[in-house]
This record gives structure tokens, sequence and C-alpha cells, in this order.
């Protein structure tokens, strides 16, 4: 599925069987705790911190799915053409960074 196409269903998804949109607001305050989920697994999954038992059980890819189901609605309730926006950010840092990280000998192993 494209970018536009994933736009497209969480739209007629919301539209059909959420209602509505909860507002901007609401969708930023829950992306910001969906992301915190996906930290909490990261930080205890390949960190540092020990994994408790509760969050062995918790999927990293769904939790990454969730984060990317709210960027979507935000996206969509702000008139933001997600696909589009992703090939300009491809341009301008290729066009940035073309050799930047290549130079960089914290990143050479």
């Amino acid at each position: 599925m494209t970018i536009s196409e994933a736009q497209e269903k969480v739209d007629q998804w919301i539209k059909t069987v959420g209602v509505r949109y909860f507002n901007e607001l609401t969708n930023m305050a829950q992306l910001t705790e969906e992301v915190g989920e996906v930290a909490r697994i990261i930080a205890r999954r390949y960190g540092e911190q020990s994994e408790k038992e509760s969050d062995k059980k918790k999927d990293l890819g769904q939790e990454l799915a969730d984060v990317l189901w709210v960027l979507i609605c935000l996206a969509n309730q702000t008139g933001v053409d997600l696909e589009k926006e992703l090939k300009t950010n491809f341009e301008r840092k290729t066009l940035r960074d073309s050799d930047r990280h290549q130079q960089n000998p914290k990143l050479k192993q």
C-alpha cells in the first residue's frame, strides 16, 4: 500500500468506524503517548533497562503501527499529503547531506 492509499484508508475508517477525527490537540497528545510506548519497548528490549514480564508481551510492530496511524490522522486532518512530503524530504536530505555522512569519522567502523 502506498502512503497515499494509507491516508485514504485511515480517512475512510475514521469516517465509518471511528465516527470522526479527534481534534488535532488530542491527536498530538495521543501521538506522544504512542511514541512513548515505542520508546519503552526500545529502552527495555534493546537498551540497558531491564524488561519486565509485562513488557515482553508488547509488540514493537504494533506500537510502531499505532504511531503511524496517529501520524496519518494528523496529516489527514491538517491537509498534508505525506507521500508528496516524504518525496520532497528525500530530495532535500540528499541535496543537503550528499557527502556529510560519508565524511563523518564517527560513522566509520
